[in-house]
């Protein structure tokens, strides 16, 4: 995956926990709020560690 939507998806990751996190503490939340604090940076880090599979 080229490194300019590695970023934006990157981005766009965390821009949603942010927002999924600030309503999970409005609602009183706090199982899936830790949750969401300790996925999202997983996902985004495992993205780009991992490599991409390529087919030949």
């Amino acid at each position: 995956m080229p490194r300019p939507i590695k970023t934006a998806l990157s981005i766009i990751v965390l821009l949603v926990a942010c927002a999924a996190y600030a309503y999970q503490d409005s609602i009183g939340q706090h199982g899936p709020k830790i949750a969401i604090m300790v996925l999202a940076p997983f996902m985004v880090i495992a993205m780009w560690i991992f490599p991409e599979v390529t087919r030949k």
